[in-house]
């Protein structure tokens, strides 16, 4: 409990604490609010002061940055109209509207910091001013800033009517003043180090019939050293980008010939085959049944679940009308059918055409679905964002005593799944969202089903955190979140509870006391869509995939076309084990057959000259260099072939006994 004066800032609070503390505070939360340290404090209030420390701080500090850059734009570029500037996860951006005739690119980014670094060293004091609705629209108006005037004019006509906007905040910082909620660092002197990113161009909230804006990228850090290995990060991620290693390792291309789809090649093919495969494989030995649902359905399922109206303008709309006559009589067809963006109400329609019993439950359908969505043409991003993709799908119909050893279930699957790629347990977040305040069924039903939820993650041992109010409307879910080898986070799997599925569908079973009874859906998905997944693999492994998952395992290189005909016989003998080669017989030399084998990310090489013709042997040479010694070719079959069955970490072959 602190004793202040009455009218005490958030700035007398930290002095209070200690001088240090005041030193570094940056703002102050009131009661869960973030503030300025200069605003006043409200007494009896729970307080926290925000530090370098604080998980707020960067945010904060980025904000600050963002009005930095527009306070050196429009010194730099009078005329300029402003937008908005906030922080994003790993950085900020400002929208700008430049005077006509500017054209602005990244070579223009030094001396725009250099101008942003002038504020930086002035250590300008951010100061708020709450001011009232017409004098900020007064102000504006004068400055000819018509994105400020329209936001605050929306801010006003967008208020409840019991809770009408009379005031508006500014902020100014040296020469410049923006509309701003805040909260804001002390001082531009906070900002340790910053860089400009990127531009890009960015309508006017997000309309594209409005005005388009220059979009400025930056990101901040308090210290030199963070902002440089963040660059670092950054620089890493460029050259592990899916999209580049999906061409250098001829996987996949992408075409306007089909925009968001992407065309695999004959080796990209592989590694996605065998993803589909390990997940028939996985869930035939834990009682899944895969199913095959149409690719086309008509209006009237996606009307029951709700998608016709909710999600339609995200899917590919089709009609069985006749176009020609439409044509004709100049009119448009009416769409009546949709291509699936998932999979779950074809396998409601097919959970309903048979009677099923208490004894036949939980019923567990899985289909590695070929699915479409109709993405705008901005957000398609290699692998990670496409409009047709196939999903390792699954839908359970179970009962209610059933959902925590299903969901238990469902976890120690993804659990030995992500095992299977050499994954970091550690590098896993498991996130519980429960009840939002609109939903269906009762409070005893959530209480149950989350409960559920809370048991199967505690009997596998998972670590997890609880998003309060972030489920869905039909029920709870458990979010799994993959730390990569670049310290981001990706959502791989998802376990989600829904009640309302069955309600809609009139889906029913059989129960022990000879009454129909609604059964639970769970949805479930391990590895995503398989394009997304082969993504985020390839970006978080650099190209070098595990072993079992490799287009190729093994290269063969001869040294002369007369060693040709042994390279395909040993060639033969591991694709008999199981083994995927190729074989480099071309006249080129051999170190240019290493080199470039080397660049194509193949685990094992192996030159093939006189001695391992006569001998049938293999010296093996993995990527990066290291060499085994010879073995025979049958042991390296056998050593190789069993990794690749096993879709374990690659072994070494034993050599042979003297």
């Amino acid at each position: 409990m602190l004793d202040l004066q009455d009218g005490a800032t958030g700035a007398d609070a930290a002095m209070a604490i200690g001088p240090g503390l005041a030193r570094a505070a940056l703002a102050i939360t009131v009661n869960g609010e973030q503030r300025d340290l200069d605003r006043p404090l409200d007494d009896g209030a729970e307080i926290g002061i925000i530090t370098e420390r604080s998980d707020e701080a960067l945010e904060l500090l980025r904000h600050d940055t963002a009005h930095v850059l527009a306070a050196a734009i429009l010194d730099l570029y009078p005329g300029t109209k402003i937008a908005i500037g906030p922080p994003i996860e790993h950085g900020f951006y400002y929208d700008f509207q430049f005077p006509e005739g500017v054209v602005l690119n990244d070579g223009d980014f030094a001396a725009i910091e250099a101008k942003m670094q002038e504020h930086v060293k002035a250590d300008e004091h951010f100061e708020r001013e709450d001011v009232s609705v017409e004098t900020a629209l007064e102000r504006f108006r004068a400055e000819e800033q018509p994105y400020k005037v329209e936001l605050i004019e929306d801010l006003v006509k967008n208020a409840p009517a019991d809770a009408p906007v009379e005031t508006v905040s500014l902020y100014t910082n040296g020469p410049f003043t923006d509309l701003c909620r805040g909260p804001h660092g002390p001082g531009t002197k906070r900002i340790g180090a910053f860089k400009l990113q990127s531009i890009a161009g960015a309508y006017w909230r997000g309309d594209s019939d409005r005005q388009q804006l220059v979009r400025i990228y930056g990101t901040a850090f308090f210290k030199k050293k963070e902002l440089t290995a963040h660059l670092e990060r950054l620089e890493l991620a460029r050259q592990r980008d899916h999209r580049k290693l999906g061409r250098e390792l001829g996987l996949y291309h992408f075409s306007e010939a089909a925009p968001g789809s992407a065309f695999w090649t004959p080796s990209g093919t592989r590694i996605f085959n065998e993803l589909v495969a390990l997940s028939r494989e996985m869930g035939d030995d834990r009682g899944y049944t895969e199913v095959k649902t149409p690719q086309l359905f008509d209006a009237s399922l996606w009307k029951t679940s709700g998608h016709w109206d909710k999600y339609r303008d995200d899917m590919f709309l089709t009609s069985t009308g006749d176009a020609g006559t439409a044509a004709d009589e100049h009119r448009g067809v009416e769409a009546n059918m949709a291509f699936k963006p998932m999979n779950c109400p074809g396998h409601y329609e097919l959970f309903r055409q048979t009677r099923w019993s208490w004894r036949d439950m939980p019923v567990r359908f899985s289909e590695p679905g070929l699915l479409h969505r109709n993405e705008l043409s901005g957000a398609l991003h290699g692998l990670m964002r496409v409009r047709q993709f196939c999903q390792d799908d699954a839908h359970l119909f179970v009962m209610e005593d059933q959902i925590q050893d299903e969901v238990t279930g469902c976890l120690e699957f993804a659990k030995a799944t992500y095992d299977l790629f050499g994954f970091d347990a550690a590098d896993f977040t498991y996130e519980l969202s429960t009840r939002p305040e609109n939903r269906l069924g009762s409070d005893e039903m959530w209480d149950r089903a989350e409960g559920d939820l809370r048991t199967a993650l505690e009997n596998n041992d998972l670590p997890y955190v609880v998003h309060e109010g972030d489920g869905a409307f039909y029920g709870p879910k458990i979010d799994i979140q993959f730390r990569d080898s670049l310290g981001r986070s990706w959502q791989l799997g998802t376990v989600q509870i829904d009640y309302q599925a069955p309600e809609r569908f009139d889906l029913v079973y059989t129960g022990a006391d000879n009454s129909d009874h609604r059964p639970v859906v769970l949805h479930r998905a391990l590895l995503g869509s398989y394009e997304r997944f082969i993504g985020i693999l390839l970006e978080h492994t650099g190209g070098e995939l595990p072993f079992w998952l490799q287009p190729a395992h093994v290269a063969l290189l001869t040294v002369s076309d007369r060693h040709a005909d042994a390279a395909h016989a040993i060639a033969k003998e591991l694709k008999q084990a199981g083994l995927r080669v190729v074989v480099d017989g071309r006249t080129e030399t051999v170190g240019r057959k290493i080199r470039e084998t080397e660049l194509s990310k193949v685990p094992l090489m192996a030159v093939i000259g006189d001695q391992e013709a006569e001998g049938h042997t293999l010296t093996l040479r993995h990527h990066g260099g290291r060499e085994e010694p010879a073995s025979p070719v049958a042991d390296v079959a056998a050593t190789l072939g069993a990794a690749v069955q096993d879709r374990t970490a690659l072994g070494t072959p034993e050599p042979a006994a003297d």
